[in-house]
């Protein structure tokens, strides 16, 4: 690998730009294949198919060709809203699966080091919180609070940035007076039904290690919808 496309290579994982490496193995020239980025002309009569193995995150060769890709993908952000007991188990499922997270909680007794070691921990409102973090559609929240003046700013949030993944915890009854309160300011039926409330696919489980699978498990299955 040439020295010039190495240090491309270590720039863009260290500004944790999303690209692939294009390499031919047949006479070992590379380039870097970014999204929206013009293509190095050696490779362009592949364009299409680098584009989608990029697209669908898969590395290896394009069939029929000399040519290896090989994909840098930036984590996909958990912004977890609240630090409560579910908040535990769901991040531990969590940093196995090469997610980014985040924990937002204003509550610092809740939102501690000592109870989530190792965590991005902001013991701020979301509407602070959020000036902190840099998110986007490749962004997940999921609210645990229960508490409106807590959860309802960071949903706001996320329906106005369109995060990929949007889920709250909450009963029927609960979710359909957070709806209300979404409707009263100025969210689309259409939009607020971008959220999964109650959260979690349908384990039929109680306890907090259970309903944290069930999150886990939709949001991985809602990742893979997205690609």
């Amino acid at each position: 690998m040439k020295k010039e496309l190495l240090e491309k290579i270590i720039e863009k994982k260290n500004k944790k730009i999303e690209f692939s490496i294009i390499t031919n193995l047949e006479n070992g020239n590379g380039c870097i294949f970014q999204k929206n980025e013009p293509l190095d002309k050696n490779f362009e009569k592949y364009k299409k198919e680098i584009a989608d193995q990029f697209k669908r995150k898969r590395n290896g060769i394009i069939d029929g060709t000399n040519i290896f890709v090989e994909n840098y993908i930036s984590p996909i952000k958990v912004i977890v809203v609240g630090a409560v007991h579910i908040s535990q188990y769901l991040v531990n499922f969590a940093k196995n699966l090469n997610f980014e997270i985040s924990i937002i909680d204003p509550r610092g007794y809740f939102a501690s080091e000592q109870r989530f070691p190792n965590i991005n921990i902001i013991n701020k409102w979301p509407k602070e919180a959020f000036k902190e973090i840099k998110t986007d559609e490749n962004t997940a929240l999921i609210a645990l609070t229960h508490d409106p003046k807590i959860d309802d700013p960071a949903l706001q949030h996320a329906l106005k940035n369109n995060f990929f993944y949007i889920g709250a915890l909450g009963s029927k009854k609960t979710h359909s007076n957070r709806c209300n309160r979404l409707k009263e300011s100025g969210f689309s039926d259409e939009r607020i039904k971008k959220i999964f409330g109650p959260i979690g696919i349908k384990l039929g489980g109680k306890s907090a290690p259970e309903i944290a699978l069930s999150i886990i498990a939709q949001l991985v299955s809602e990742v893979y919808k997205k690609q």
